[in-house]
């Protein structure tokens, strides 16, 4: 049988659709580890192995694909009845392989991509660290979840994050900063996200770039700086002025101390959607501290 020409052009489309179909339902996404990731449609059941990304996952409108968090996912409120795999150093395998995920978001430090990937897992390992980061790991889960205008969210933080700085006073600018991020002491640098926010709020971090965004120091490099203001959890500002000579840092005789609950610790030491949330923490902590005088009852609140 011949076709006329009329038959051919149909037979055309109808093939160019179904062909259009399948190049699009394929995902390709090079991770932060160099490795191409191939998966033959967007995945529709996720685990990940890191906070940061869950929350990501969730603020591009996606929370039902994550069938598996780690331990530490505590936000948004709609992943609390998803089931819990271990950290991202420390992952149940086992309970990872059962949920047949998809595909398996974590961070590149993790020791456990070799271990999944030889599992048959796809694997993409992704781990935010400056705020060029964030933009970055947005657009790739974006490409990801094929999620169109993925940088809307970072647009959102980026305003957030400008707007907190515009509330600030401008005697809170250029103070010096400490901000302790765990026990050890480990700081956030101005390598870090952490840092950078703090950067565009006008203040200055005592901890140089240098050192890399979070080291651990001597606390005898604290002592010599003696920051303007202090920035640490609740938990660690209760012994404060009791580790050696710190009581005569300026920041802990005049009560520029500014402690955050769990809650706030999470959202200052995430590198995702709630960046802005952050940035308004801190700039709230400066402009206490821009006070002439902080009452030391206050200081962390």
């Amino acid at each position: 049988m011949t076709l006329g020409r009329g038959a051919w052009w149909a037979l055309w489309l109808v093939l160019a659709c179904l062909f259009g179909v399948a190049a699009r339902a394929e995902v390709r996404i090079v991770d932060d580890q160099g490795v191409e990731v191939r998966l033959p449609q967007p995945p529709q059941r996720i685990v990940s192995l890191l906070p940061s990304l869950s929350e990501a996952v969730c603020e591009l409108g996606q929370c039902a694909r994550l069938v598996g968090v780690d331990r530490y996912t505590n936000w948004p409120e709609a992943l609390a009845h998803v089931p819990r795999v271990g950290g991202g150093l420390d992952p149940n395998i086992e309970a990872i392989v059962a949920l047949r995920p998809d595909v398996v978001l974590l961070a590149t430090s993790s020791r456990a991509i070799e271990r999944l990937r030889a599992l048959g897992l796809p694997v993409v390992a992704l781990e935010p660290k400056t705020h060029a980061d964030v933009q970055r790991v947005l657009l790739r889960l974006g490409q990801l979840l094929q999620v169109p205008d993925a940088l809307r969210v970072w647009r959102a933080i980026d305003a957030g994050v400008s707007a907190a700085a515009q509330s600030l006073p401008a005697t809170a600018r250029g103070v010096r900063v400490y901000i302790e991020v765990s026990p050890g002491p480990y700081a956030a640098g101005e390598a870090s996200f952490i840092g950078q926010t703090l950067q565009r709020l006008g203040a200055r971090n005592i901890v140089p770039a240098a050192l890399g965004p979070f080291p651990k120091l001597n606390p005898e490099f604290i002592l010599r700086a003696d920051p303007d203001v202090i920035m640490v959890s609740s938990r660690a500002a209760e012994g404060l002025a009791q580790r050696p000579g710190w009581h005569r840092l300026r920041a802990v005789q005049q009560g520029r101390v500014c402690a955050f609950d769990a809650r706030e610790s999470d959202v200052l030491v995430r590198p995702g959607p709630r960046m802005a949330e952050a940035a308004r923490l801190m700039a709230a902590c400066l402009a206490r501290a821009a006070v002439p005088t902080v009452a030391a009852t206050d200081a962390g609140r």
